[in-house]
């Protein structure tokens, strides 16, 4: 009976930790969620200005799952592009989540396939800036921390987009509200509390100027909304790389 109590007990005390850890995740995504309904709401107007049903703009935000790939598609869309340049286009622009993937891999290489995948099928640009933040920051990521991040932000997009939808016949262009800075806006906050509890304070530095750096080469070559992408990523990883 003891024995039975004690197994009992030790599985309740697991399950609490993942379901705290879980929550912490949730917490920890509040940043994206504001971020994420601004730039949904972007999203789902242009899907729907291209003429995307209901349907297919969501669809596309559940089984895509990436903003700047679904505003290009939905920009192509509208010029007519072919099916196949679309496909491509989202190819190469969803191609840096390799490298986002292998940069988070060391922390969860005692996982199993099934939960890695997991992982990684719901990771993002935004979701991968705040776990770099909270790997950097304590040395190691709980799968259940990752999980609640991941899930939430998901969920979120959908909703935010949805709307989007909803809003595109009321709002023809989502630039009238500002919404088309809404992106750059939630990379710059999310940059800042990655490094804000830093304690090294030249490793802070270096990130900032990395990004800036990045951020006005990227802009002379790809949209606006895409050089801070790249460059919020490029100062995520060098965060990530730089040893104590």
């Amino acid at each position: 009976m003891e024995v039975e109590e004690m197994s009992k007990n030790s599985l309740e005390i697991k399950n609490k930790t993942s379901t705290y850890y879980f929550i912490q995740g949730v917490k920890d995504c509040i940043p994206t969620i504001f971020g994420y309904l601004s730039i949904g709401f972007a999203c789902g107007i242009l899907s729907k200005s291209c003429g995307l049903t209901f349907v297919e703009a969501v669809g596309m935000s559940i089984f895509v799952y990436a903003g700047s790939a679904q505003f290009i598609a939905s920009s192509m869309i509208l010029s007519n592009a072919s099916i196949a340049s679309i496909i491509l286009s989202i190819f190469f622009i969803n191609f840096r989540h390799l490298f986002m993937s292998a940069a988070m891999a060391p922390y969860f290489k005692e996982n199993s396939l099934l939960k890695n995948l997991s992982i990684g099928v719901l990771l993002t640009d935004e979701t991968f800036l705040v776990a770099a933040a909270e790997g950097f920051n304590r040395k190691k990521i709980n799968y259940f921390w990752m999980m609640g991040l991941n899930i939430v932000a998901y969920i979120n997009w959908i909703i935010a987009t949805g709307i989007g939808v909803l809003l595109g016949s009321i709002i023809p262009d989502y630039k009238v509200f500002g919404l088309d800075f809404a992106l750059i806006a939630m990379f710059i906050g999310l940059l800042i509390s990655a490094i804000k509890d830093n304690i090294k304070l030249n490793k802070a530095i270096i990130i900032i100027i990395t990004t800036i750096m990045v951020l006005i080469i990227s802009i002379q070559i790809v949209s606006t909304s895409t050089g801070a992408i790249i460059a919020a990523v490029i100062g995520a990883l060098i965060g990530v790389m730089i040893k104590e």
